[in-house]
């Protein structure tokens, strides 16, 4: 038997190290628990695919990723399911310009704040919108360049009209903005949703549309659209062709005219910036790749990596944006 000290002694350091083992447990399955990334949008769309390909890829600096889809609201269910989570690095969201910048805006109650109850990581991907004419309209009008539709909606006020996916979407907002920069008045008509607006334009039952660049490059392909501007700043590389409203219509009040369809990466607020940095990290390497690349490409997404700092700044600043459009726009969900 050992002596009374010595096993008083060995029974101390038993329980300091059950006391350690016992602290170091969480620390250690943290750092092996997966990440869940949130879509707040059904399977299947561009931002859903995104994630899955950028799931992917971070596997080897991350660890395992978990793509989770919970759509609802215009995005505000996932994004607020994020936002109400533990600060991390275990739940992030792929936020967009809905999300983040329109819906604030649109939603007369929304659950969550836009900035503070965020914490940036990095902007994904830009994909551009593009004004087109339905091709044989055009040809009846004599419309071939923006230049020649702009002066014929100032000559003919009301006689235009356009659809899109319904009111508030992104289609509808480039719309008003286009119209009170280029001083044109048109009669705007929305849809139950991008297909069917689509399908209301290649049939000739509205005459344009502010339509995503990957869902209109098929029709304009085939020559049911004419493709008059992208509405980006820069120039699309799927289509360089097709000019900037900006450098188009530089003399019709389009200087500076940039919307587009955003989306990007966000953890909830108070997110360490060991961990911010991190994930910044993977995820900008994971945009640098081949196979991301193209998976982008076939989106027709420009992948647009920034610092956290970076997407910070521009989330507010599309934020500001957006709050005088969709007030002038009318719409409003209750």
């Amino acid at each position: 038997m050992l002596p009374p000290d010595v096993s008083r002694r060995r029974a101390v350091a038993g329980a300091l190290l059950a006391a350690g083992a016992a602290l170091a447990l969480p620390a250690l399955a943290q750092g092996t628990r997966p990440i869940r990334l949130v879509v707040p949008y059904p399977p299947g769309g561009p931002l859903d695919i995104a994630a899955r390909a950028l799931a992917e890829r971070v596997k080897d600096s991350l660890g395992t990723v978990v793509v989770e889809n919970r759509p609802g609201a215009g995005g505000n269910l996932g994004a607020d399911a994020v936002a109400k989570s533990a600060p991390d690095g275990t739940t992030i969201v792929m936020g967009a310009v809905a999300t983040h910048a329109i819906n604030p805006w649109l939603y007369a109650k929304i659950p969550y704040d836009p900035v503070r109850d965020f914490t940036p990581i990095t902007l994904v991907a830009q994909v551009p919108n593009v004004l087109v004419v339905n091709s044989e309209t055009a040809a009846r009008l004599g419309i071939a360049t923006l230049s020649d539709f702009v002066a014929y909606a100032r000559r003919n006020p009301g006689r235009l009209n356009y659809g899109s996916g319904g009111n508030g979407s992104g289609g509808h907002l480039a719309g008003e903005m286009f119209k009170s920069r280029a001083g044109v008045f048109a009669v705007h008509i929305p849809y139950a949703g991008g297909p069917p607006s689509q399908m209301a334009l290649v049939g000739g039952q509205v005459d344009f549309s502010f339509d995503n660049l990957a869902a209109a490059s098929a029709n304009i392909r085939s020559g049911k659209l004419r493709a008059l501007a992208v509405t980006t700043a820069s120039r699309s590389s799927a289509m360089p062709e097709v000019p900037t409203l900006a450098e188009a219509g530089s003399g019709f009040g389009l200087q500076g005219f940039d919307i587009s369809t955003w989306f990007g990466l966000f953890g909830p607020a108070g997110l360490p910036p060991e961990v911010t940095a991190r994930l910044n990290k993977a995820f900008i390497d994971a945009l640098g790749s081949t196979e991301v690349k193209a998976r982008l490409a076939a989106l027709m997404a420009e992948p647009a990596p920034t610092s956290a700092e970076r997407f910070g700044a521009f989330v507010r600043a599309e934020l500001a944006k957006y709050e005088g459009v969709v007030k002038a726009s009318g719409a409003r969900i209750d």
